[in-house]
């Protein structure tokens, strides 16, 4: 089994969620919130703010811990080869500055402020479900229901 720790941001602004599309290496894309691995002794709070601005090209700070998402994506979809475990770190990050712009060189692509209400038509990472009702119901958990993959929801 491979295992990954993630750092994500979720930003949001009047009505809006900051959402990037995901490229795969097969040219399959699907849009999911900035963030990702958390470097070699980085700390998550501070690799959620080098995803965005790496991803985004925005500067941010983060408001608060949102919650912990643990999940293992089964081998068949993973595209390791083999189940695949994330723990997805989530943040409520508050864009301070910078400019929107594509990732250089990167797999995430098209940065673009999203309406929270057209979010539901868009082929999506499961993570963007999860942190959007994490950032809702603010549970004092810091757990909410796994999101079920399936149709325009991924892994």
């Amino acid at each position: 089994m491979s295992f990954r720790i993630a750092a994500y941001g979720v930003c949001l602004e009047q009505g809006k969620v900051l959402l990037a599309r995901h490229v795969t290496e097969g040219g399959e894309t699907s849009w999911t919130l900035p963030g990702g691995r958390v470097e070699h002794a980085e700390d998550p709070f501070d690799a959620v703010t080098r995803e965005i601005r790496e991803e985004t090209g925005y500067e941010g700070v983060v408001d608060r811990l949102l919650g912990v998402d643990s999940r293992v994506i089964p081998a068949a979809v993973a595209h390791a080869g083999v189940d695949h475990q994330n723990i997805g770190i989530f943040y409520r990050v508050r864009v301070t500055g910078g400019r929107l712009r594509a990732e250089p060189n990167g797999d995430t692509v098209e940065p673009t402020w999203t309406p929270i209400g057209e979010v539901a038509s868009l082929r999506r990472s499961s993570l963007v479900d999860t942190g959007l009702a994490l950032a809702q119901i603010l549970p004092a958990t810091g757990h909410v229901r796994p999101t079920p993959v399936g149709g325009l929801i991924q892994h």
